[in-house]
């Protein structure tokens, strides 16, 4: 089982022009079981991208340590896949070469990784544009090759910084509706960061609310939303009693944070 364990974890960041130090995390301590949905969310400046970077391996955190299925996390690997806001992508190269490209990487033949190809981008509805350049695609097509790029390496842990972002509303939430599906399809462990409270209760069973400086987990709730958002319309979750109260809840939380970083309290 890839259990992703996070014991004591702190970073911290020298300022090389004052020669401060800057906490941007401290203490966190949570586990993620294998096939877990986890959205995060924050105020800026608490931490979210940081924390995602250290368990992607990008960072070595100054304190504590991270485990996925008992292995310490101290550099990238395979069995972690990253979606960024933009895709990342490799705007010149086919769909198809984008989606192979973890594969190559790792010296699959190109003839034999097809099928397997092809299946991700059926999967994620992308299913006869394997020729096109990634380039002449809309934004949340491009989303879409960057999910079936993660996807096709098979990675036990998949985190997503932001990965909606940049797209229009209704792109935004058909592309809310696919990631559901994927994780109930393929059983993966997500971690989601977002801004957005809205897609942070629809994406996360288990939701944290961080709060800044330094950086920890503020308060943690478990909810309904993303199992019922595998057959009920995004749009109508959003229209519930109980999704409306916990909605305005974490704003005003959220809110009173900002305010606090404005110095306004």
């Amino acid at each position: 089982m890839a259990e992703l364990t996070c014991k004591n974890l702190s970073m911290s960041f020298n300022n090389p022009q004052t020669g401060a130090v800057v906490e941007a995390l401290k203490d966190i301590n949570f586990t993620l079981k294998q096939g877990e949905l986890l959205s995060v969310l924050g105020p800026s400046g608490c931490g979210k991208t940081t924390l995602l970077n250290m368990i992607a391996g990008f960072l070595k955190p100054t304190g504590g340590q991270l485990d996925l299925g008992g292995k310490l996390i101290d550099s990238p690997g395979p069995e972690r896949g990253m979606v960024f806001q933009q895709g990342a992508l490799f705007e010149w190269l086919s769909v198809a070469d984008n989606v192979n490209f973890g594969l190559r990487m790792q010296n699959h033949d190109v003839k034999s990784t097809k099928a397997e190809v092809d299946k991700w981008l059926n999967i994620v509805g992308l299913n006869g544009f394997a020729e096109t350049p990634t380039y002449q695609l809309s934004g949340g097509m491009q989303q879409r090759v960057a999910l079936a790029r993660c996807l096709v390496n098979n990675p036990d842990l998949i985190l997503m910084d932001e990965p909606l972002g940049a797209l229009d509303a209704l792109t935004r939430e058909k592309m809310q509706s696919l990631i559901l599906e994927l994780w109930k399809e393929t059983g993966k462990t997500i971690i989601i960061i977002t801004h957005s409270v809205e897609e942070a209760l629809l994406l996360g069973e288990r939701l944290f609310v961080m709060a800044p400086r330094p950086g920890r987990i503020h308060r943690e709730y478990d909810l309904p939303f993303a199992e019922q958002g595998l057959s009920k319309s995004l749009r109508d979750i959003k229209q519930q009693t109980d999704f409306s109260t916990i909605r305005e809840e974490i704003l005003s939380m959220i809110w009173d944070m900002e305010e606090e970083i404005m110095g306004n309290v």
